[in-house]
């Protein structure tokens, strides 16, 4: 999974299609994130000394990390992403759309440096 927390990502399927939000948290093993303002359910929370009124809460809920696209921040358009090693040895996410670097992911390696 490439989308890591503060990321900006756009719903694709769902009823909050069309939104977009910053990444809250990422579940890698279960393949879930948590968008900020987006998928919220209610909890119904029973009264106790720390919420002494009960009641409901809103809060955000975990997503299936197919239904979110990256927003390119280049572009501004939702696009698929990957993983490339430049020639220094760099680990470095792209954007498939623009080509443009996202973030870099792992610091230089000779291992994976090219070889001139």
């Amino acid at each position: 999974m490439l989308i890591k927390v503060d990321d900006t990502v756009e719903v694709m399927s769902g009823r909050d299609k069309g939104q977009r939000g910053k990444v809250l948290k990422v579940d890698r093993p279960a393949g879930k994130v948590v968008v900020e303002g987006l998928n919220r359910v209610y909890k119904h929370v029973k009264r106790s000394q720390r919420n002494p009124q009960g009641g409901r809460l809103s809060l955000e809920a975990f997503m299936d990390v197919s239904k979110v696209m990256l927003v390119c921040p280049t572009t501004g358009k939702p696009t698929r992403m990957g993983v490339r090693f430049l020639a220094d040895g760099t680990k470095e996410r792209y954007s498939k759309k623009s080509g443009e670097t996202i973030s870099v992911v792992a610091p230089a390696r000779a291992l994976h440096a090219k070889k001139s």
